[in-house]
C-alpha cells in the first residue's frame, strides 16, 4: 500500500510516517518509480510507533525495543544487551513517574470539578 493509505488506515500523517522512516523505524519497500510501498505489518507497526512514542519513549530506544514486538501484545526475547535492559529499566521508571504525575493531576482536576458542581448546586 502507498504511504496515503497507510496514513488513512492508522490515522498517522504521512509526514509522521515518513519521520517513522527516517529514523529507521519503519521500513517499505520501493517500487521501481520509487514510491513507498507498505506491507500489510505495517498497519500494526506504525501503531506500535505512534503508542510507543505517545508514553513519551524516545525514538531510539524504541528502535531498540521495536525487532522484539512483532505485533501487538506478542513480545519476542531475542539477545538483549545488558545495556539495552538498563536502558528499558530507566525508561519503565520514568513511565511509572509519569503515570503517578498524571493520577495525581486526574484526581485534583476531578476533585476540583467536583467541587464546582457542588458550589453551583448549593447556589441554584
Amino acid at each position: 500500500m502507498r504511504i496515503g493509505e497507510l496514513s488513512e488506515r492508522t490515522g498517522i500523517p504521512r509526514r509522521m510516517l515518513r519521520y517513522y522512516e527516517e529514523t529507521g523505524m519503519l521500513i517499505p519497500d520501493r517500487c521501481a518509480n520509487g514510491y513507498r510501498n507498505y506491507g500489510e505489518g505495517s498497519v500494526d507497526k506504525a501503531l506500535q510507533i505512534r503508542g510507543l512514542l505517545d508514553t513519551g519513549m524516545p525514538t531510539r530506544v524504541i528502535r531498540q525495543v521495536l525487532p522484539c514486538l512483532k505485533q501487538p501484545g506478542d513480545i519476542h526475547v531475542y539477545d538483549a544487551t545488558p545495556e539495552t535492559l538498563h536502558l528499558l529499566e530507566r525508561e519503565l521508571d520514568g513511565m511509572t513517574e509519569r503515570i503517578a504525575t498524571m493520577s495525581r493531576n486526574r484526581d485534583a482536576i476531578a476533585r476540583y470539578i467536583e467541587t464546582v458542581h457542588l458550589a453551583q448546586e448549593a447556589s441554584a
